[in-house]
């Protein structure tokens, strides 16, 4: 009878015997099979039993009656340490396989490499030549031997003439996957490794713009192929994909006449279309291929006049390659090879349109990363927030971009026409009456008569990190978002009338709170719920939840970002959140022109502080190039507002306003973070109707001096800049706020936008009251009339809220009237000691 042994002594070799358990060396117990299935159901339920379980499994077991309870304890402890060997062994076994395939595909890379050197080599002799003999030079004989075949229309009109030209489609695809049909220059930024992302390289002197990608995936090749022909579902800016029609190839592949759609990047261009022919296929090793090109005539696809908003682009012969590896998973090579007819778009625009990063950022790398997501959610590596299934966030993420790229791009047959304007063209206002309210349920989601409302535009950047302001208008929102309008969005989801903003007067208190529900695997696009705490003004709503809550996609904020896209879409949802909730989509689109290795160096802040270091126009730290001063970006902003019929011209109106509004606003925020700003003049503009910072420096220091005796700095009888630059680097925290009825925050040095997590353009959004807790607001108004008796207080030390929503405490603080040259009081200062974040 087969039986595992026990020992009574020393340590255990594995779970299931040769267990310690007595002093005697040279005795064992045996244990039976019965006893192990026993001992193996129990660490199913709990690996790690707790004394009393083990002497509670002891009595239920007769079985174990045995065994002594010591020898019970070390056996869960060698079954836990051969569980975790198993697991530490198979970690290795995927290194090893991920290592020896990336080691594959290297070396691969490597020949192509050395193939690429040789012809170039063969080439330079070639020309040699021909400089040295003339007569030579009608002699074409060393041209590539790879080129691109014209496609006949007539060869389009019969299943052989598709045939030929999906075989040769397939050979230029492979040519340019594995060959050296295209000189192949690595993208900057991209080194292979084993925890890489993989292999990226961007064309260099072809037609068009190419861009090439291989990694690896662990999914099986039949997988992988069906999710990247789905390119929908990852390829953002596709509005659509139809096949048309298919048929079986002779080889046992298939054939088919596909139909792509593409949105616009931003409201300056068209959209671009696709007709080409798909063919896929199995190699003779067993690999997967896809490959695709365009057909020739534009006559292919849907009725000329659905397609008059769209520019008919070329498909160079692209696709995919998948191969599987040995132990499972797949090496994945992606081509996208495109002619985007780069003459349709305005000048200062083609940049989009004639860069091969953008194409590698936006196609080739984009469906390398969802694949390899897929992957990990497959594996269960990825667990996501409110216990959210990956598929249903990943939806999320995808109708929220949709909506936003259907609202720029407006297009006709979607229901969007564009409304007359006010005379002045710089807001574009479309509606769309197929969008109409819901009032019932949020599946069927539009029932009421009326529709959407979209205020859109476009603007040019120049010397604005793409990354930081869109990092900035996603931490402050106070400062471009008016909450009656959130609040006007967000009646939407109810069942109750909407009203204009401004007929119910509504509050915000400036403090968002940002939870995260998904984000990408590194990092490129985070999916989060954003809740802005509002605040009633009137006793009759004093009762009612003022708070909002928010859907928001957020991409490229990451200070390592590459991208080639910055967004901020978000739609206000239910706090019930339910799966099929409806979203009106609506936010900030940054693209940069100029293709920098990044557009946010690392350790750039999104306060004002550099604006204020004196006489000095120096980056911020770890920037050390002036390449942001030079980049230009394009600004797309597009709104959504729902309406009722019989509001829609005054929607139109509301909506035209407020967008007007959120450009001036972002143009405010633009020029305070650029770093081509100089010396003072941001700050001084930030606290517009208030004496220059310079002289309000001085104010602070001698009123401090003049109230309390003493001086706040030791060499306060300078003047000028050197003065605030003490201030500004004053340990302790410094703010001033107007002196009225309800005083609000004007300036604050560096420690003081520290602590309450704030800008100087933010700043101004808080108010005094709002810092303070309840007790720390007590305290002050009680200490009012003495303040403005003595002209200073001190407060207790207590507790405040920074604008972010955090706890601070400070040790004590004190407050004293800011007297300007004709002694009357400008503003109140407050100096908090000693404070730190709870």
């Amino acid at each position: 009878m087969a039986a595992v042994v026990a020992m009574r002594s020393g340590s255990g070799s594995d779970g299931g015997g040769y267990d310690k358990a007595g002093m005697d060396s040279g005795k064992y117990v045996r244990y039976t099979p019965e006893q192990v299935e026993a001992l193996e159901r129990v660490y199913a339920e709990c690996p790690k039993p707790s004394s009393s379980r083990r002497q509670q499994l002891l009595r239920e077991c007769p079985i174990l009656a045995n065994i002594e309870p010591k020898q019970i304890k070390v056996w869960f402890q060698n079954r836990r340490c051969r569980d975790k060997q198993r697991k530490e062994a198979s970690r290795l076994q995927a290194v090893n396989r991920k290592l020896t395939a990336m080691n594959k595909l290297l070396m691969e890379e490597n020949e192509r490499l050395q193939k690429q050197v040789s012809q170039l080599v063969h080439e330079n002799a070639y020309m040699k030549q021909q400089l040295q003999n003339p007569s030579l030079a009608n002699d074409t004989s060393c041209e590539s031997n790879v080129t691109t075949p014209q496609n006949p229309l007539r060869d389009a009109s019969n299943p052989s003439g598709l045939l030929t030209i999906a075989e040769e489609t397939l050979t230029e695809f492979l040519s340019k996957a594995t060959g050296t049909a295209v000189d192949w220059v690595p993208m900057p930024g991209m080194k292979p490794g084993p925890d890489s992302f993989g292999i990226v390289a961007v064309s260099h002197g072809c037609r068009g713009v190419a861009a090439r990608a291989c990694g690896l995936v662990n999914l099986e090749p039949t997988k992988i192929v069906e999710i990247l022909k789905d390119r929908p579902s990852w390829f953002r800016d596709c509005r659509s994909l139809e096949v048309f029609t298919g048929f079986p190839a002779g080889n046992g592949g298939t054939i088919e006449l596909v139909y792509m759609q593409m949105y616009a990047p931003t409201t300056l261009v068209p959209a671009r279309d696709f007709w080409t022919l798909r063919y896929t296929t199995t190699m003779e090793d067993g690999s997967l291929v896809v490959c695709e090109r365009s057909l020739s005539g534009s006559g292919g696809g849907p009725s000329t006049a659905s397609a008059q908003q769209f520019v008919r682009a070329e498909m160079l012969p692209s696709g995919y390659l998948v191969r599987p590896c040995e132990g499972g998973g797949s090496i994945v090579h992606i081509v996208d090879h495109l002619d985007l007819e780069a003459w349709s778009v305005p000048e200062v625009l083609r940049p989009l349109y004639e860069s091969s990063r953008v194409v590698a950022q936006k196609m080739t790398t984009a469906a390398l990363r969802h694949i390899r997501q897929i992957a990990q959610e497959t594996s269960g590596e990825v667990v996501y927030a409110l216990g959210r299934q990956p598929a249903v966030l990943r939806t999320f993420s995808q109708r929220l971009s949709r909506g936003f790229n259907d609202a720029i791009s407006g297009f006709n047959d979607d229901g969007w026409s564009v409304m007359g304007g006010d005379g002045i063209e710089d807001v574009i206002i479309a509606c769309n009456s197929k969008k109409v309210r819901n009032t019932s349920t949020a599946a069927n989601a539009f029932v009421t008569p009326g529709g959407v409302i979209c205020a859109k535009a476009s603007m040019l950047l120049q010397s604005v990190p793409p990354a930081v302001l869109v990092r900035f208008l996603r931490e402050h929102r106070s400062e471009w978002a008016d909450y009656s309008f959130d609040a006007y969005s967000a009646s939407s989801l109810k069942t109750s009338s909407c009203s204009l903003p401004g007929l119910r007067p509504m509050g915000f208190s400036g403090s968002q709170i940002i939870m995260p529900l998904a984000h990408t695997v590194e990092n490129e696009e985070i999916l989060e719920v954003v809740r802005l705490e509002g605040q009633a003004l009137t006793h009759d709503d004093g009762l009612l939840s003022r708070d909002i809550h928010l859907l928001q996609l957020c991409t490229g904020i990451d200070e390592k970002s590459m991208g080639s896209c910055f967004q901020l879409v978000f739609a206000p949802i239910d706090e019930l959140f339910p799966d099929d909730a409806p979203l009106i989509s609506s936010g900030f689109r940054v693209i940069p022109l100029d293709m920098k290795t990044d557009g946010a160096p690392a350790g750039r802040t999104l306060d004002l502080a550099s604006s204020l270091e004196v006489g000095s126009t120096a980056q911020p730290a770890g920037d050390t190039s002036l390449d942001d001063c030079n980049l230009r970006s394009v600004l797309t902003i597009a709104f959504q507002f729902p309406y009722e019929m019989h509001l829609q011209d005054s929607v139109a109106t509301m909506a035209r306003q407020y967008v007007r509004s959120i450009v001036s606003s972002v143009q405010r925020v633009s020029m305070a973070i650029s770093p081509s700003r100089s010396g003072l003049n941001a700050g001084q503009k930030i606290i517009s109707g208030f004496p220059e910072a310079a002289t309000l420096a001085r104010w602070i220091c001698q009123s401090y001096q003049f109230h309390l005796g003493v001086e706040l700095l030791r060499q306060a009888d300078d003047a000028g800049e050197s003065l605030l630059k003490m201030l500004w680097d004053y340990e302790d925290a410094i703010l001033c706020c107007s002196f009225k009825e309800k005083p609000v925050f004007t300036f604050a040095n560096e420690m003081g936008l520290n602590m309450l997590e704030t800008s100087l353009i933010a700043l101004q959004d808080l108010s005094l009251d709002k810092i303070f807790d309840e007790a720390g607001r007590k305290a002050l108004y009680n200490e009012i009339p003495k303040l403005m008796e003595q002209g200073y207080v001190y407060l207790p030390g207590g507790v405040c809220l920074s604008g972010m929503g955090r706890h601070v405490s400070f040790e004590q603080a004190v407050a004293w009237k800011v007297l300007g040259e004709d002694n009357n009081v400008h503003c109140l200062a407050f100096c908090f000691v000693n404070w730190s974040f709870v």
